[in-house]
């Protein structure tokens, strides 16, 4: 054995039915850095069935541009008040997780107040502070736009932090 350390890749997904955010980071050792992160679009005004295979396409090929050791997804949140959107965003989140499962990629799932937590201290942190953690952990000038690129970039780090060392 060498001792080098063996590079990960992680990649982070905030689920959307609009905007499916993506973070992709390298793992080496204690470090990491940001390969990419962007969002999948799907189109507003186009049927669910077109909107699906748009976000499924869009993530195989993040997938297979970076062929990520595990993908780190943000679990649904229903509010009671709204449960129409949980219903659709299942449906993205589905797409999303056949992409994975057919890239034979492992998935890794998370509550929000998890990754909230883990990354503020508060599992109830609001989405400015969550994208400011971001930006001091990256070193960032600038928040990443549009939010679901920094939420997407937390959800890995989040499972970099809580993932069981090998």
């Amino acid at each position: 054995m060498d001792g080098s350390v063996t590079d990960e890749v992680v990649l982070g997904v905030d689920p959307g039915l609009n905007n499916t955010g993506y973070g992709v980071l390298r793992v080496s050792g204690t470090r990491w850095t940001i390969l990419e992160a962007g969002v999948v679009r799907s189109h507003a005004k186009a049927t669910l069935g077109s909107r699906l295979i748009e976000i499924h396409r869009g993530m195989t090929e993040v997938i297979q541009a970076f062929q990520p050791s595990v993908m780190a997804l943000e679990n649904l949140y229903s509010h009671y008040k709204h449960p129409q959107t949980a219903i659709l965003m299942g449906h993205a989140r589905g797409v999303i997780c056949l992409a994975a499962a057919q890239c034979q990629v492992e998935i890794a799932n998370y509550a929000a107040t998890q990754i909230k937590k883990t990354l503020t201290g508060s599992g109830r942190a609001p989405k400015a502070q969550v994208q400011h953690a971001i930006c001091r952990e990256f070193c960032l000038k600038d928040v990443p736009e549009p939010p679901d690129v920094a939420d997407a970039l937390a959800i890995a780090l989040c499972h970099i932090h809580l993932r069981k060392p090998n």
